[in-house]
């Protein structure tokens, strides 16, 4: 089994200089990705919505994915290659499914030997299908819609879950929550972004909460991006649901809290899944409202050593540790790894390679590596509570860090 911990310290001098190399090639300001001059050069292309309304996220994805290129090149790089550096070459989405596959386009014409994206499902499952043609692999950052890995493609990976089974295990923590308080909770309504992410996942869930007793009362869909919030806050109100359940990206995510709050609307819990404004910034921008709320993601473990010093080291250098910065590192390590056991940039090999990982990610709270059409088996989300200004893990109960609060104080 391949393991890869994250550079943890004696070189953080050496990560602050090729970090810097990679921001500065960001900071040129490129929408056309940056060609490779140097021989033996591993290029990987990063796209990410850098503008638009996703902008933070992207930003977020970036520094992982950067911090985690700069940690393999001050360790040597790809070892079975010479050594050979890694590149970033940087791609704007712009939130949109057409421009992200024109990006994999420039990309390829710019010889990238593997891709990593999109953040949007949408997104990514265009841009992925565009990189098929060429056989170029593909690492999923963040992306959970369960089409990515379903197609056939034998070019697409991802580390983390996907929302088939997100839901279900969402539905199974909630589950336990609700019975260990005596089993107060027996509506839900649930609030949806209207693209892949949100619409795919709302289906999902309707059927498995009510394998755990739960009636979803109404199911309500909002565009991206929406700026007001009162009619729908108005709606929950008048459907008077003991659980609300967002499922939407950060701008929405916060509106939609804040909103809530102002009408006071009433409920025993804000249960999102796959909240994508769920995450210490909003925990310290708003401790009031995100007390007690609860979210099921992608997170670190947070027994971890290495996750905690990743963590560390991310606010160290003035960043939120959110959900995007190590599911970008771990999708390139996952990249990487496929390089040092291929020896090649050879397309087929590294595809091969990739297909049969047993990466070791330890700062994540994961079993071991098993790739099945491309989805990784070993991976799960986990139930995270804001409790007393900062979050702790409250399901399954092999990872939990804290006993749920439910129903919030």
């Amino acid at each position: 089994m391949s393991k890869f911990i994250p550079h943890l310290g004696g070189s953080r001098r050496r990560f602050i200089r090729n970090a810097g190399a990679t921001v500065a090639l960001a900071s040129t300001g490129l929408s056309m990705p940056h060609i490779a001059q140097a021989a033996g050069t591993v290029k990987i292309g990063l796209i990410h919505p850098a503008t638009g309304w996703a902008a933070y996220p992207a930003a977020q994805l970036r520094y992982g994915a950067q911090m985690a290129i700069a940690d393999i090149n001050a360790a040597g790089g790809i070892k079975s290659m010479g050594g050979a550096q890694i590149e970033a070459l940087l791609g704007d989405s712009q939130t949109k499914p057409e421009i992200g596959a024109a990006e994999v386009e420039k990309m390829n014409e710019a010889g990238v030997h593997a891709l990593q994206g999109c953040y949007q499902s949408a997104v990514g499952l265009a841009a992925s299908a565009a990189a098929a043609k060429y056989n170029i692999p593909f690492s999923v950052d963040v992306g959970v819609s369960d089409k990515l890995v379903d197609r056939g493609l034998s070019n697409v990976f991802r580390m983390a879950d996907g929302y088939g089974r997100i839901a279900r295990d969402a539905s199974a923590y909630l589950g336990e929550i609700n019975a260990a308080a005596g089993s107060p909770a027996k509506t839900v309504v649930i609030v949806h972004e209207e693209s892949e992410f949100g619409t795919g996942t709302a289906k999902l869930l309707t059927p498995a909460l009510a394998e755990r007793g739960l009636t979803v009362v109404d199911t309500i869909k909002h565009a991206n991006p929406t700026r007001n919030f009162d009619n729908i806050a108005l709606r929950i109100k008048s459907a008077k649901p003991d659980i609300i359940m967002p499922i939407n990206y950060p701008g929405e995510y916060v509106l939609l809290a804040k909103t809530l709050r102002q009408q006071r609307v009433d409920f025993m819990t804000s249960y999102s899944v796959l909240g994508g404004g769920f995450n210490f910034k909003f925990i310290d921008d708003m401790p009031e409202i995100a007390e007690n709320m609860i979210d099921v993601n992608h997170w670190y473990d947070p027994r971890s050593a290495s996750g905690q010093a990743m963590r560390k080291r991310t606010e160290a250098d003035g960043k939120y540790f959110t959900f995007e910065v190590y599911c970008a590192y771990m999708s390139i390590m996952l990249l990487a790894d496929g390089f040092e056991r291929a020896g090649s940039t050879d397309k087929d090999a590294v595809n091969a390679a990739l297909a049969s990982s047993t990466l070791e990610v330890d700062f994540m709270p994961y079993d071991k590596t098993e790739m099945v059409n491309g989805q990784n088996m070993g991976s799960r989300a986990v139930a995270i509570q804001a409790q007393n200004g900062d979050c702790q893990v409250v399901a399954p109960s092999a990872y939990a860090s804290a006993k749920a609060v439910f129903p919030r104080a």
